[in-house]
């Protein structure tokens, strides 16, 4: 089956679209969060389309601080609209004419220079016209920050799949060490009452011991919880849905695990490879902190 779902949530998409004389740039760029967290910033033309580029965007991707930068410009010809506060005009030159001792040297053009005689406007916004725009020039760089955060999820795929074989090897590398550790103690045991008791030791009291010592450092129920573990994993990184979250729950079970093995080993041997395990582990949940 081929893998889709592990995608980074780090990326970035450009795009820039004109349509008659209007042109829109749109930026995306998004990094790691728990939730989906989107900032918009949009001119405000734009705003009314705000609720739209949300869900287009809650669509196609699951986790992230998404960034947004709307840049908008009108070129087109009827983009102004310019007025002239006639009655404010009339008032200018009414308050003139109380004036005396002055030339008169007044124009029409400097009637019109008088503050706010003179008023340019945006024009009204073909609302359907922004619409498109917004639509395609926002596909587009979803597009690219798709891309962008696939490739990185590849990268990241393949490196949790070696962990995931990591951890296989370091469990079957503990589980085959279990049996001598037992050998080991039963050895030890003896030697040491052999020589405080001599010939008197009690082979089944020793018998005991041995038994009482295996049932304590029993790590077979962690060790298959830690295969079930692996098996989960590798599901996650074929499952087609968003895996970023159950990842990081896996990865705190994986602790969970190794701890009590670590916890529950007299062994030196073991104790290595559970701290290699921990390591492993480690380096796997920093992973998934950027996996969508």
């Amino acid at each position: 089956m081929e893998a889709r779902n592990i995608n980074s949530m780090t990326g970035y998409g450009r795009c820039e679209c004109e349509r008659e004389g209007r042109r829109l740039t749109v930026e995306i760029k998004s990094v790691n969060h728990r939730f989906l967290d989107l900032n918009l910033r949009l001119p405000r033309a734009f705003l009314f389309l705000e609720d739209e580029a949300r869900k287009a965007i809650a669509a196609q991707l699951a986790r992230g601080h998404v960034d947004v930068f709307l840049t908008y410009a009108n070129a087109r010809e009827d983009a102004r609209v310019v007025t002239v506060d006639a009655a404010l005009a009339r008032a200018y030159v009414q308050a003139m004419d109380g004036v005396e001792g002055l030339a008169d040297d007044r124009t029409l053009m400097g009637i019109l220079n008088m503050p706010e005689v003179v008023r340019i406007c945006e024009a009204e916004e073909d609302r359907e016209e922004l619409r498109a725009l917004l639509s395609e020039a926002l596909s587009q760089a979803l597009s690219q920050l798709c891309a962008m955060r696939a490739r990185e999820g590849a990268a990241l795929r393949s490196d949790l799949a070696a962990r995931a074989d990591a951890l296989e090897g370091i469990a079957a590398a503990i589980a085959a060490r279990v049996p001598q550790t037992v050998a080991a103690y039963r050895e030890r045991l003896r030697a040491n009452v052999e020589a405080l008791l001599g010939e008197h030791m009690d082979e089944a009291r020793l018998v005991q011991e041995v038994a009482i010592y295996a049932d304590r450092a029993a790590i077979d129920e962690e060790l298959v919880r830690l295969g079930s573990h692996v098996s989960q994993l590798r599901a996650l990184l074929d499952d087609p849905a968003p895996a970023g979250r159950r990842l990081d729950f896996l990865a705190q079970e994986f602790n969970r695990e190794v701890n009590t093995i670590a916890s529950k080993s007299q062994d030196i041997e073991i104790t290595r490879l559970a701290m290699d395990a921990k390591a492993e582990i480690e380096k796997l949940r920093e992973q998934v902190q950027n996996v969508e």
